[in-house]
């Protein structure tokens, strides 16, 4: 009896795995596109932001939390004040320009994909990585106290 449970949670183990490679790249392209296409349509930084975090927390439950904290170059700890420096920068940089804090500016030029970009992006990808830092932080120190 036991032997037969414990190929049914191998085999669970393995069916989450394997779903789990093909997931996450395609969970953060996903949240990429909500996060550039947010200052148009709904989504922005927040929502791409949450789903991005999705991504890894289904791939610590597929594999553990120290598998998918390799993944990342620095901790996810460090996603916060790297985006609030850019969410900040991007709102006081219409200041520098005369115009009032959180103005959006927008540069000339339009980038083939994402159309025209401005500070509102910037502030979005800012938003971005606080909402993944804060989130996987929260989560994986959860994953770490519990084991």
């Amino acid at each position: 009896m036991k032997s037969s449970r414990n190929r049914k949670r191998k085999l669970d183990a393995t069916i989450l795995r394997t779903a789990t490679n093909y997931l996450l790249p395609l969970l953060l392209m996903f949240s990429l596109f909500v996060l550039l296409r947010g200052h148009y349509l709904s989504g922005g930084g927040f929502v791409g932001g949450l789903i991005a975090s999705i991504a890894f927390v289904l791939h610590s439950f597929a594999y553990n939390t120290k598998r998918t904290l390799r993944l990342f170059s620095i901790p996810p700890l460090m996603l916060i004040p790297i985006g609030l420096v850019i969410s900040f920068v991007s709102s006081f940089l219409p200041v520098l320009l005369g115009e009032s804090f959180l103005t959006g500016v927008w540069f000339a030029d339009s980038v083939a994909v994402i159309g025209s970009v401005g500070t509102a992006l910037f502030f979005d990808i800012g938003v971005y990585l606080v909402v993944i830092g804060v989130v996987l932080t929260i989560l994986f120190t959860i994953s770490e106290t519990v084991q």
